[in-house]
């Protein structure tokens, strides 16, 4: 979501966009996986949980790094960041709300919590974008 509402107020271009995205899904999908996978050993997870647990968070965050490109693919840039938002929105939702219910915690808190920081991470997302966009501008004029 962050990525593509700070992409489009930068006013990239598609493939720039989808590049972003491809990048994050794969390049910084596999480091934090990677994280992941370490953590778990330290913790002594049993060797092959550990490793079906680390490929099920990188194909999970992977399918989620695809279905926001099918947005830029489908869809102008206007509808793109509808989409991706809408989208984003309903899958953190749907996350907090599996993991609150797992610890008994409240599911309405939780939920707020984390979109709250989604709030705060597109917010500065999208600020950063236009400055992006701003000085680009500026620089392009010299």
């Amino acid at each position: 979501m962050g990525l593509i509402i700070g992409f489009g107020a930068a006013e990239l271009s598609k493939p720039t966009i989808i590049a972003g995205l491809l990048i994050v899904g794969l390049a910084d999908n596999l480091t934090d996986s990677l994280s992941i996978h370490i953590y778990q050993e330290s913790e002594k997870l049993e060797q092959r949980a550990a490793f079906v647990a680390t490929l099920g968070n990188f194909a999970t965050r992977l399918f989620i790094s695809l279905s926001f490109i099918a947005f830029v693919l489908a869809y102008s840039t206007f509808q793109t960041i509808a989409a991706a938002s809408t989208w984003g929105v309903l899958l953190l939702t749907c996350l907090t709300w599996a993991v609150a219910r797992s610890r008994n915690a409240s599911i309405p808190m939780e939920i707020l919590k984390h979109l709250s920081v989604a709030a705060v991470v597109i917010a500065v997302s999208h600020t950063t974008g236009m400055l992006i966009h701003a000085s680009t501008h500026t620089l392009n004029k010299h």
